[in-house]
């Protein structure tokens, strides 16, 4: 039956109104819940999708922190509103949207207060940002404290009551938006280009050219560091190779991490400074046949890293030969106290694990493979579990799995609801209870060699 267009006009002005309400969301707007509970279907592990709509959601990289300081919220990245980041309660699945103007690349989560930092371009739309700013940049902090509470009373003000800008990244050091924040939250380390990071490289040191088939790691690039308190900038340091995947240890003021970006395999891929610029080294002098990635600090002295097993024996291409289980591969923890390195964990066929991370109490590790499947390990007898499976090798990107900081739960991205298989949502998975309830006896042994 036809229905009548005095029935479709209301009908459009109202789908008219919500589209438009959506793309021009202040910040603070709220947003139902859709949190669901689903039963993995291969493991029977609880899956808590915080989102469930196809929303275009990912979760911030495993490199930084993913829950607010009370660990009441995520924050994510979505299309709810172009450009802008979303929060979401664990408990109830109330979103929140916690940006008005947009951001590029990485949004740091505080760990002691609830800030939220970003980096923004503002001579550009925040649903067109453009590979390369246009101009000067800024350094944002949102108060979340203060952004929930309004907005959950509904007496919102404007954007300026909830975001600050802190200070400016000139044009000339051509930032992107890779930043970290200092574990004492007084200083915010940023990624510098390649004409800026030129100007400090020590004398008698040769830039890096591209290191293998996608054209990356050619140096040199810097960071640079600001004070939040009132945006001094001062540099830290160059590097004769790309940099990449900045990232502070939460639990150590002054000490940064960060890889040798080249897309792929890296001569030397994990790097460790001081934020006075001393102390450059690698964190793990890997050999020509290891294929080290995904980098992630697990804790106040140790950093996981994957070494992937995902290529035949003896195959060779412009990456060299590397990444197969000829040699040992899995999941690697380094002590970057002593340099020693433990393999904590591997699957025993496909891929092995890709993007790994930590609880901090030392208690487990966690691993996603090619298949989007989620590997549980404890760390204390070397036990692995299947956690979860079924987040399609299809989805947009890959799980990243990240622990929170009670060690209890791991967020990860899922396309497990999504009809498109493509589009993610934000889960959480709570670690088995059988498994927290575990108590292995520590060994204290004496010196010596075994």
């Amino acid at each position: 039956m036809t229905k009548s267009p005095t029935l479709l006009f209301p009908l459009a002005l109202f789908c008219f109104s919500a589209v438009a309400a959506s793309l021009s969301a202040q910040i603070g707007t709220r947003f139902e819940s859709e949190r669901r509970v689903v039963q993995d279907p291969v493991t029977g592990n609880d899956l808590i999708f915080v989102t469930s709509k196809p929303a275009g959601d990912s979760k911030i990289y495993q490199t930084q922190p993913q829950w607010t300081s009370d660990g009441e919220w995520m924050v994510f990245r979505s299309r709810r509103v172009p450009g802008e980041a979303i929060a979401v309660h664990e408990d109830s699945g109330v979103m929140v949207q916690v940006t008005e103007g947009g951001y590029i690349g990485m949004l740091n989560i505080a760990r002691k207060s609830m800030h939220l930092y970003l980096i923004r371009d503002p001579g550009a739309a925040p649903d067109q940002r453009p590979e390369t700013p246009r101009g000067d940049l800024q350094l944002v902090c949102v108060d979340l404290g203060k952004l929930f509470a309004d907005s959950e009373s509904g007496k919102l003000s404007g954007a300026d009551a909830y975001q600050k800008v802190v200070g400016i990244i000139p044009a000339e050091m051509e930032s992107g938006g890779d930043m970290t924040i200092d574990a004492d939250e007084a200083i915010a380390y940023f990624r510098v280009g390649r004409g800026y990071a030129e100007r400090f490289l020590p004398e008698g040191v040769v830039p890096e050219e591209n290191f293998g088939p996608r054209n990356m790691g050619k140096g040199p690039t810097g960071i640079a560091k600001m004070n939040l308190t009132n945006g001094k900038i001062d540099y830290v340091a160059s590097v004769p190779f790309q940099a990449g995947h900045i990232q502070a240890n939460p639990w150590v003021s002054g000490e940064i991490f960060f890889c040798w970006e080249t897309g792929g395999k890296a001569p030397t891929r994990v790097w460790t400074i001081k934020g006075d610029g001393t102390g450059l080294r690698p964190v793990y002098n890997e050999p020509s046949h290891d294929w080290v990635t995904h980098e992630a600090v697990i804790s106040p002295d140790e950093i996981a890293v994957a070494i992937l097993g995902h290529r035949p024996i003896g195959f060779k291409d412009d990456w060299g030969v590397c990444g197969s289980r000829e040699f040992a591969t899995g999941l690697g923890i380094i002590n970057v106290r002593t340099g020693h390195m433990r393999i904590e964990g591997q699957t025993k066929k496909g891929s092995g694990l890709w993007h790994v991370h930590g609880s901090p109490d030392g208690r487990f590790a966690v691993g996603d493979d090619f298949s989007r499947s989620i590997w549980l390990v404890d760390r204390r007898n070397g036990e692995m579990m299947l956690l979860s499976t079924g987040h399609k090798p299809s989805a947009a990107d890959h799980p990243h799995p990240t622990f929170s900081p009670c060690g209890t739960k791991i967020q990860i991205q899922s396309a497990m609801l999504s009809e498109d298989d493509k589009s993610m949502n934000i889960v959480v998975i709570p670690v088995p209870e059988s498994w927290l309830k575990r108590d292995f006896p520590v060994y204290d042994l004496p010196e010596g060699n075994y």
